[in-house]
């Protein structure tokens, strides 16, 4: 039995191709910031932005998404892929996120963040005298 189980599970190293290895961020991006706004570029090449992609915020969290679905057919072969991505990055404090924008353009997904006036960084208290 034990010299049974190499020759059946040896043959499944080329399942674990190198094009489904786990990745650190599958979606690659570059960010900028400025005092204006918050950009980020991601590349999304061949992604159908109305079918494949979404772009949304949830507590500061900007999050994108995107699915594929691949078939290929031909008389005698058929392939199939099927991927998510994901790719969440946090807001900077001071973001309008009721302004943000997002373009697709040549496999490149632009999300445009405006940000507003820096909040002033702390509060002083006012100290009340007591009677007495």
């Amino acid at each position: 039995m034990t010299a049974l189980l190499p020759r059946l599970f040896g043959d499944m190293n080329e399942w674990f191709d190198t094009e489904f290895a786990p990745r650190a961020h599958p979606i690659r991006i570059e960010e900028n910031l400025t005092d204006q706004d918050y950009t980020l570029r991601a590349e999304m090449p061949g992604m159908d932005p109305d079918k494949d992609v979404t772009v949304h915020v949830v507590d500061g969290v900007l999050t994108i998404r995107a699915e594929r679905k691949e078939e290929h057919k031909t008389a005698h072969h058929s392939e199939f892929r099927y991927g998510a991505l994901r790719r969440s990055l946090r807001l900077p404090s001071n973001a309008d996120v009721n302004k943000i924008t997002a373009t697709y353009d040549k496999g490149i997904l632009t999300v445009t963040v405006p940000l507003t006036a820096p909040a002033p960084a702390g509060k002083q208290i006012p100290i009340a005298k007591t009677a007495g």
